[in-house]
């Protein structure tokens, strides 16, 4: 796949609304059959713009705590606090910013918060954090407003119809011209041979 169309950001449109949507109720949306929307979306998923498919849970709905947002400074222990809020049941998501502080929200007992995070928290014990109730949460996924285009691998350049696409490494990788491909597989080489 070398650049998205106007078809697949439809496709990946509905989707973002309902993962569980059919390919032939997209099939009809998008004007194509079935199995042609079916390739579009593995297409989609090889090049690694579709990661997943997942379920959006209502958790009030199932008695599972409190919603906290919890802005962390782990100090000297991002690392070792990174893997503990990864594998916390209780965290649902984890945000880090370009300043290193790891931002999460989770779901905990509305009594002992507190007992609870310092528990989380405990390897880092220089980690500064604050607190902030959730009374209301809606995930909106939208595609409107983004501009899709695959990125150069090599220069970050925008992929375009006249790009390359090839998988490396385990990984699909997109380039601008077949020369930001060679460079990038020249580099590749020199890493594997120096390790």
């Amino acid at each position: 796949m070398s650049s998205l169309d106007e078809t697949d950001i439809e496709i990946l449109r509905l989707l973002s609304r309902d993962a569980r949507r059919t390919y032939t109720d997209i099939a009809e949306a998008v004007d194509m059959s079935g199995p042609a929307v079916a390739e579009r979306v593995e297409g989609l998923q090889d090049a690694g713009i579709i990661n997943r498919f997942t379920v959006d849970i209502d958790r009030t709905q199932l008695g599972a705590g409190a919603q906290v947002f919890v802005q962390v400074d782990p100090k000297n222990s991002f690392d070792v606090l990174r893997s503990r809020l990864d594998a916390s049941d209780a965290v649902e998501h984890v945000m880090v910013t370009a300043g290193g502080e790891l931002w999460f929200n989770a779901r905990a007992e509305v009594h002992g918060v507190h007992t609870w995070l310092s528990g989380l928290l405990e390897p880092a014990d220089d980690a500064e954090y604050t607190v902030t109730l959730i009374d209301e949460i809606e995930w909106q996924p939208s595609l409107d407003g983004t501009e899709f285009a695959l990125t150069c691998a090599e220069c970050g350049n925008t992929v375009d119809s006249e790009g390359e696409s090839e998988w490396l490494d385990e990984e699909m990788r997109h380039f601008c011209c077949s020369t930001c491909r060679t460079q990038f597989e020249d580099r590749l080489e020199q890493f594997r041979e120096g390790v």
